[in-house]
């Protein structure tokens, strides 16, 4: 079975050309320095910053616009673009991907709702919206994300030791609500509270490739059949000092999201999670506009028996990026332990083309009870090319290798970290 993992659009050549595509995700913070109130690679580097529009409007002799930094304000711009594109689980895909960036305040921090709907040749249909609205004083910052989904996808089993010949097709409807009100507690530090809800109907699984019993088969004989709820509240924190959310060059940031699932809101078990998720950047040489990013993702079933589908995964995080070199959902479990590195230097001196070379490994037990099993690494290089000088947004073109023979090609808007 093929590994390759493509998602090359035309969202990419249309984005360059409208030039208004602000790729912010989840956090949204002014992009500029708070000692100088100058844009950071402005300060550090004299040569001008080029990106894909000065491109196109110079292969087209057309007027360049003018561009004015960190200039979004309280009027919604608003980005819609049709897309063609390509992925293992999907295969062919047909999108409309939208969003909108504004400012509640001239000195809030921009507020976001990104959305695509996408019908996929494996009759996939997808409607993610993720939102982040700052208050006007920035006293509270809340998040929310909606899915629908209707989603074939194969499971290949529990664990990080799990064989990538056990692959069995699932089929399945998803439904996620979920909102989060963080409030300031002091400087960058943010505590807060939500609900969530993960709800999977009309689940089905066909036989493994390799004839043995699906581990989903299993585990559903002492938890769900063919629906499966989870409902409760979430307690959440949240640092952040880096200096940019798109594409940040010094910083820190940090998040912990505790959850409680209940059978009184509708959960069909009762069972509790924690995810922390740690990210820090430096430049390296302290002197260049290199960056050295540390990324921690950790997963980890607390207490009672999380359904199939709502355990630990590899790319279902939140930003779905854990785990570039494997296929989304190759690995499952009780716990799962991720690290990644990755150093990204510039090629062009204007920024226009940087490279980046990463590292990763993951980890997963099995069922909850179980122990981590084996570690799963994987490494690859990456073309960057910025598509926006002005929040600093590239366009993301990794190649990735894992265990088992897994490689593919990742492409992304936006950092993957």
């Amino acid at each position: 079975m093929s590994r390759i993992f493509v998602k090359l659009s035309l969202l990419t050549l249309l984005g360059l050309i409208s030039n208004t595509l602000y790729a912010q995700h989840r956090k949204g913070v002014p992009l500029r320095d708070p000692q100088t109130q100058q844009p950071d690679s402005v300060r550090r580097d004299s040569v001008s910053q080029g990106d894909m529009g000065d491109v196109i409007h110079s292969v087209f002799h057309l007027k360049p616009a003018y561009k004015k930094n960190d200039s979004i304000g309280s009027k919604p711009v608003i980005s819609v673009v049709p897309a063609l594109g390509y992925t293992l689980q999907s295969r062919l895909a047909v999108l409309l991907s939208g969003n909108a960036a504004f400012r509640t305040a001239p000195q809030s921090n921009v507020s976001t709702i990104i959305s695509s709907i996408a019908y996929t040749e494996n009759k996939q249909i997808t409607l993610p919206i993720q939102s982040s609205i700052w208050s006007h004083n920035n006293n509270y910052d809340f998040v929310g994300e909606i899915r629908l989904y209707h989603y074939p996808q194969s499971t290949f089993g529990l664990g990080s030791s799990s064989n990538i010949e056990s692959e069995a097709p699932m089929n399945y409807n998803y439904l996620r609500f979920q909102e989060t009100a963080l409030r300031k507690i002091t400087g960058s530090i943010y505590i807060g509270a939500g609900y969530i809800i993960d709800d999977h109907t009309s689940i089905s699984i066909q036989p493994t490739e390799n004839g043995t019993v699906s581990d989903y088969v299993t585990y559903k004989r002492r938890s769900q059949k063919t629906h499966s709820t989870s409902s409760g509240f979430t307690l959440n924190g949240q640092f952040d000092t880096r200096d940019s959310p798109i594409n940040a060059t010094k910083g820190f940031y940090a998040t912990y999201e505790f959850r409680q699932n209940l059978k009184t809101l509708g959960s069909t078990s009762t069972w509790s999670s924690l995810i922390l998720d740690v990210r820090k950047y430096f430049r390296f040489p302290a002197s260049s506009n290199n960056v050295w990013a540390f990324w921690s993702y950790d997963w980890l079933t607390l207490a009672g028996r999380p359904p199939y589908l709502d355990l630990p995964s590899t790319l279902w995080d939140a930003s779905t990026n854990a785990g570039r070199g494997y296929i989304q959902g190759r690995f499952r479990g009780a716990q799962m332990v991720y690290g990644e590195t990755e150093y990204r230097y510039r090629i062009t001196r204007n920024g226009l083309i940087g490279g980046v070379v990463f590292l990763n490994a993951e980890t997963f037990s099995a069922e909850p009870g179980t122990r981590l099993q084996a570690i799963q690494p994987a490494f690859g290089p990456g073309v960057r090319i910025k598509l926006n000088k002005v929040s600093r947004t590239n366009i993301d073109i990794d190649y990735g290798f894992g265990n088992q023979g897994s490689h593919g090609l990742f492409v992304n808007v936006g950092e993957i970290f």
